[in-house]
C-alpha cells in the first residue's frame, strides 16, 4: 500500500493490518505486529532462505542494536547502534542513503516515516526530520528542557510526531509538529501537585520520579485516544519507597489522552508505589476482541509482571476483571497495602519454584512477585528481567491470540542494591513463547526457548498462521501460530533484539529482520550489524553460527588455574592481583578466587579463614553436589570434582556472594 493510501486508512482506524508495507514500528498504529500477507506460508516455509544480508555498518560488532526497520514503499528505513539512519532497497538490499547525525553511538528502537519525512533522535535531546528519498535533512530541533530524548522509538500519526524519554529523572512524552517540530504539547509521567495524581508523591519526589515513557505508545483514531505507558519509579531509589510516600502516579501506568492536545482521559496503574523496578513499559497492544458474546474495543497491556492487563480503551475498566488482593506490607518501605491482579493470572509463574525455570538460586531469602524488602535480599519471580520486558508483542488477527516472548529470570531486591536489583550469578536465564487468549485472559500455548526473549526479541504474525521471533544466539525462528511448533530457522550471524518485519514488493512477498545484538539480559549477546531480507527461493546462505550468550547469568572474572592457589576458594573474601583479600565481604565477588578453573578429578578445598567472623557455606547449585557448612571460622571442605563442566555455588549467610569452579 502506497504510503498515502495508509495514512489515509490509519486515519479511520487502529487496527487495520498491515499489507504491502510495514509502515511503522508495531507495523500499525495499534501495535499489532501483524500482516495480512499470506504468500510466505505453512506450505512453502521450507524454501524460505535469504535473498540479501547488508553489513550496514561494515562489520561494526558493538553497541545496543534495538532497531526494529519499517518498510515504506519497498524501501526499509534502519537505525543502528552507531548512530545513522539508513534507508535500503527491499529487494536489492542497495542503501539508498545514509545519514549520521554526528552524535556517536546510541541504544535506537525505530524510525518514523510519514509526511514525505523519516524522523529519529539522537543524544543530546535532539530530534531530527529527513527527506524520505534523499537523507537531506528537513529540520533539527533540540529539546534542553526535556532531557533523555535519544532512544525511543518515535511514532507518526496525522501531521504529528510522538516521542518519548528515558533514563531521566522526570519522564515526559511530547507531541511535535511533524512539518517542523514545533511543541505541540507534553504529558510529564512524575505529576506534579495540582493535576491529576499529584497528590500520589511524598513532597517533591515527583521531580525525580523518573516515570519515564521509553516505549513507543498506540493510538486510535475513531477515539482520538493516545495511549502511553511510564516506567519506573527512580525517586531516591527503584528499590527504597522509604522516601516517597504515595502510588507515585503515572509510574508503572499506562495513560490514554488525547491525540491531538495530550488531555488526561483516563489510566490504569499495574504496580503501586514500585520499589521492584516492575514497571509494564511494553507498546500498548490495540485489539477488537469478542469478551463474553460482545464485541470489546481492548488495550493490551503489561509484560515485567508477567500479567496481562485487558483494559476497555474507551475508558480503561477491566474487561476481564481486576482484583485488588492484600500483599506483604513493610511499613519502612511506605508500601501499598494490595497491588492489582488480573483474573486468569500470569503467562509466566509469579513465585519461585522448586523445580523448572523458575527455580531460585539457593540460600535467597524468597518471596512471590511484590515481596517486600528492606536490608536483606529478597528473591521473588519473576523479576524485574521478565515475565516479559520491552520486547514487541503480537496480536493476531486471524488467531485472535496474543503473543510474547519470555524471560524466566528471578531478582533479589533489598536496599543494599545499587540499580534495579540483584539477578543472582548463576541464575538461568531461559525463556519461551507465550500465547494467551485476550477474551478470557487463558494461555492457550507455551514453547520453551533456551534463552530468554524479553528484551526487545519482538513477534510478527501473518495471516498463514505463522509467527517468527529472533533468539539471542542468532537463530531466527519460524513457528506454527496455533501451537508454537518450530516449522523454519535460519543464522543471522548475531543476536536478533528487534522485530522481524513483512513487506510485499510487486507481488512478491518479503520478511527483514535486524540482527545486531543488545546487552540485556546477556552481556555476551554476539553483536553485529546485518540487515538481512527474505523470500520464498532465496539462496543467500546463512553466516556461521556466533559464540551463543551464556545459558546462565555468568562469572566475568578471569579465570584462575588452581594450581596457582593450592586448589583452595577463601570464602567471602576479594581475590585481586593473585592476592586474597583481607576483610570479610558479601559482596557478589567475594569469593576468591570467583573462577577457578581445574582439571578432572581435582579436589578443592573451600575455606572459612579463622579471620572471618561469621559461619559460611558453598553450597553448589543446581546440580546438587555438595551443600558444604555452615562452616565456622577456621574450618573448610573438600570436594573433588570428577567430571567436567561448570559448577556455581554460593555462601548461605550472604548469598549475594558467589562463585565458579571450571572443571575440564
Amino acid at each position: 500500500m502506497p504510503l498515502a493510501a495508509f495514512a489515509a486508512s490509519a486515519a479511520d482506524s487502529c487496527c487495520i493490518a498491515a499489507t504491502t508495507d510495514f509502515p511503522k514500528v508495531g507495523g500499525n498504529l495499534g501495535n499489532q505486529n501483524y500482516s495480512s500477507l499470506a504468500k510466505i506460508n505453512k506450505a512453502n516455509i521450507s524454501q524460505l532462505g535469504a535473498i540479501w544480508v547488508n553489513s550496514l555498518e561494515g562489520g561494526a560488532k558493538s553497541g545496543n542494536a534495538q532497531s526494529t526497520a519499517v518498510a515504506v514503499n519497498g524501501v526499509l528505513f534502519i537505525e543502528t547502534a552507531q548512530g545513522r539512519i539508513h534507508a535500503v532497497d527491499g529487494v536489492t538490499g542497495q542503501v539508498k542513503w545514509s545519514y549520521n547525525p554526528g552524535r556517536g553511538g546510541q541504544t535506537r528502537r525505530g524510525v518514523a516515516v510519514g509526511d514525505g519525512k523519516v524522523y529519529t533522535s539522537t543524544t543530546g535531546n535532539y530530534v531530527i526530520a529527513l527527506d524520505q528519498e534523499t537523507g537531506a535533512k528537513v529540520w533539527e530541533r533540540q529539546y534542553n528542557q526535556y532531557p533523555g530524548i535519544a532512544k525511543v522509538g518515535i511514532v507518526y500519526y496525522d501531521h504529528m510526531i510522538y516521542v518519548g524519554t528515558s533514563d531521566t529523572d522526570r519522564g515526559v512524552g511530547l507531541a511535535l509538529q511533524a512539518s517542523n517540530g514545533d511543541e505541540a504539547w507534553h504529558f510529564y509521567g512524575p505529576a506534579a501537585p495540582g493535576t491529576i495524581g499529584g497528590d500520589t508523591w511524598e513532597g517533591d519526589t515527583y521531580l525525580k520520579g523518573g516515570a519515564t515513557p521509553w516505549i513507543h505508545p498506540a493510538i486510535d483514531p475513531e477515539l482520538n485516544t493516545l495511549y502511553w505507558t511510564f516506567g519506573n519509579v527512580r525517586a531516591g531509589s527503584s528499590q527504597n519507597g522509604s522516601t516517597r510516600g504515595g502510588d507515585n502516579l503515572f509510574a508503572n501506568s499506562i495513560v490514554a489522552m488525547d491525540a491531538k492536545t495530550g488531555v488526561y482521559k483516563w489510566h490504569f496503574q499495574s504496580v503501586h508505589h514500585d520499589h521492584w523496578d516492575m514497571d509494564n513499559v511494553m507498546a500498548p497492544v490495540l485489539a477488537n476482541i469478542t469478551v463474553k458474546g460482545q464485541p470489546k474495543k481492548a488495550v493490551v497491556y503489561g509484560s515485567k509482571t508477567g500479567m496481562y492487563y485487558i483494559l476497555d480503551r474507551t475508558n480503561g475498566t477491566p474487561l476481564i476483571g481486576i482484583d485488588e488482593k492484600p500483599v506483604p506490607v513493610d511499613p519502612r518501605q511506605k508500601s501499598s497495602p494490595t497491588q492489582p491482579f488480573p483474573r486468569g493470572g500470569g503467562f509466566v509463574p509469579t513465585c519461585p519454584t522448586a523445580e523448572g525455570p523458575a527455580r531460585a538460586v539457593p540460600n535467597f531469602k524468597t518471596g512471590c512477585i511484590f515481596a517486600d524488602h528492606w536490608d536483606e535480599p529478597v528473591l521473588s519471580f519473576p523479576g524485574q528481567g521478565g515475565g516479559s520486558d520491552w520486547n514487541h508483542q503480537s496480536f493476531s488477527q486471524t488467531t485472535k491470540l496474543m503473543y510474547t516472548g519470555v524471560g524466566y529470570i528471578g531478582s533479589a531486591h533489598s536496599l543494599t542494591e545499587a540499580s534495579n536489583g540483584l539477578r543472582p550469578l548463576g541464575t538461568p536465564m531461559s525463556g519461551g513463547v507465550v500465547a494467551v487468549d485476550p477474551s478470557t485472559n487463558t494461555v492457550v500455548w507455551r514453547k520453551d526457548l533456551p534463552w530468554s526473549v524479553a528484551h526487545g526479541n519482538g513477534i510478527l504474525t501473518t495471516a498463514s498462521n505463522l509467527m517468527f521471533i529472533g533468539q539471542p544466539d542468532g537463530n531466527l525462528l519460524g513457528m506454527d501460530a496455533l501451537n508454537g511448533r518450530e516449522l523454519w530457522r535460519f543464522q543471522t550471524g548475531a543476536s536478533i533484539n528487534a522485530s522481524p518485519i513483512t513487506y510485499e514488493v510487486n507481488g512478491e512477498q518479503y520478511m527483514a529482520v535486524f540482527a545486531g545484538g543488545s546487552g540485556l539480559p546477556f552481556s555476551d549477546a554476539p553483536r553485529g550489524d546485518y540487515l538481512w531480507a527474505f523470500k520464498i527461493g532465496g539462496k543467500v546462505a546463512p553466516l556461521p553460527a556466533p559464540i551463543p550468550p551464556a545459558l546462565r547469568r555468568d562469572i566475568t572474572a578471569t579465570a584462575v588455574e588452581g594450581s596457582v592457589v593450592n586448589n583452595t576458594v577463601v570464602l567471602n573474601r576479594s581475590y585481586s592481583g593473585g592476592a586474597v583479600g583481607t576483610v570479610e565481604q558479601d559482596t557478589v565477588n567475594a569469593m576468591a578466587p570467583q573462577h577457578l578453573r581445574v582439571p578432572v578429578g581435582t579436589t578443592v578445598t573451600f575455606l572459612n579463614p579463622a579471620t572471618n567472623a561469621k559461619n559460611h557455606c558453598a553450597t553448589q547449585f543446581f546440580e546438587g553436589l555438595f551443600n558444604a557448612g555452615p562452616l565456622a571460622p577456621g574450618q573448610s571442605f573438600a570436594y573433588t570434582f570428577t567430571k567436567a563442566g561448570e559448577y556455581f555455588y554460593n555462601d548461605c549467610t550472604s548469598p549475594r556472594a558467589t562463585g565458579k569452579v571450571v572443571v575440564y
